[in-house]
């Protein structure tokens, strides 16, 4: 009788980070794992999913309740995007892919690691996955840039055309045709285009607010693309302060010298609007130094404090491509597939067992600090 290979079992989870539409498992992605065999396939009910739960059903996954993930059988593998429930500190005995933002030392980055050793659980950290280059197989950089870029634009608009009112909530457009239009119908009314900075412009995520601001209208004189042979010098740049707009798409990994001072936003600038896709919010070497909290959809600027009575307004949403949700997870889900289909091999595939290996290494390292 021939060996049957255990199946692999993926549950994925309800997002409970508000206004999150995305999900790390789209239908079209199930459809294809299941296809080809040897996973099964459990999604939790959501309604703030951008996909109806009909949808995973059709292609064969079951429906569960949302949030019951914690009674998952001990082999399934929880499958997620944002961070969980910070209020919830249990110990966490399943193995788990998602962003758990813990390994640059971010706020909390302790609380997070602990909860998986001292239940013994894993982490595969979806920002980690990385192929033998060491470039991340699935990403949502090009829609985070992308998204980030419209929100810069968009609250530049509404400086000139609603000067003083709060900027309205974020709510997720149907498609991008929607997006752009959108904006390019607030940019005749202005009459003139703003310049933009993109920081980290060769990257996905800076292509992909370098593509956004061109498809919006925004003459190619006027929109500025910087990366590391600009940034060589060191910062912080006047150049940053000479623009309307200020998106950051950098991706950080050591300390490096910031980009903007609060010296140089009290002094004479024409900048108005930073949109902070990379959000190192709480990273210790935050080149963007002059906040230090989040924002969300339904308060999405923040007014930095300044001598200059000019208005500065920052935007640090750490999960703008839910704006597209559709398009986003779409992408991001098929990006990750061919990795997912090494799941039943992951005790020798590399992208895995490199995954497991940093996860261990992170725990070392906060015990070796304790």
């Amino acid at each position: 009788m021939p060996f049957a290979a255990p199946i692999t079992h993926l549950w994925l989870r309800e997002e409970t980070k508000p206004m999150e539409h995305r999900a790390a498992l789209s239908p079209d992605a199930c459809k294809k794992l299941l296809e080809h065999g040897g996973f099964e396939i459990t999604v939790e009910a959501c309604k703030e999913r951008i996909f109806r739960d009909s949808e995973y059903e059709d292609v064969g996954c079951r429906i569960v309740p949302g949030d019951s993930w914690r009674q998952a059988p001990a082999d399934a593998i929880i499958t997620g995007l944002k961070e969980l429930p910070e209020n919830d500190q249990t110990p966490l005995p399943h193995t788990h892919i998602m962003f758990a933002h813990c390994y640059k030392q971010q706020g909390g980055w302790k609380d997070v690691l602990s909860r998986f050793s001292e239940g013994k659980g894993l982490l595969y950290d979806l920002e980690f996955l990385q192929d033998d280059s060491g470039r991340r197989v699935a990403a949502f950089g090009f829609y985070a840039g992308f998204t980030g870029s419209a929100v810069g634009i968009d609250a530049w608009c509404h400086q000139q055309l609603h000067a003083g009112e709060k900027y309205p909530t974020i709510k997720p457009y149907p498609n991008e045709d929607k997006l752009i239009a959108d904006i390019k119908g607030k940019l005749a009314k202005i009459g003139k285009a703003p310049k933009i900075m993109v920081m980290g412009a060769m990257g996905r995520c800076g292509s992909g607010a370098v593509s956004l601001a061109r498809k919006a209208g925004i003459p190619e004189e006027n929109i500025l693309k910087w990366d590391m042979a600009e940034t060589a010098k060191g910062g912080p740049f006047q150049e940053i302060m000479d623009v309307d707009i200020f998106v950051n798409c950098i991706y950080l990994s050591s300390e490096i010298p910031p980009f903007v001072t609060q010296q140089q936003i009290d002094s004479d600038r024409q900048l108005s609007v930073i949109v902070d896709v990379s959000c190192d919010t709480t990273n210790p070497f935050n080149p963007i130094p002059i906040y230090s909290v989040n924002t969300t959809f339904d308060n999405a600027l923040l007014d930095i404090e300044s001598t200059n009575p000019k208005p500065l307004q920052l935007c640090s949403i750490d999960h703008l491509p839910t704006m597209l949700p559709r398009e986003a997870s779409n992408q991001f889900a098929l990006d990750l597939l061919p990795t997912l289909l090494q799941l039943p091999a992951r005790a020798t595939a590399p992208v895995w067992t490199r995954a497991a290996e940093l996860y261990n290494d992170k725990v070392a390292s906060m015990a070796a600090a304790e």
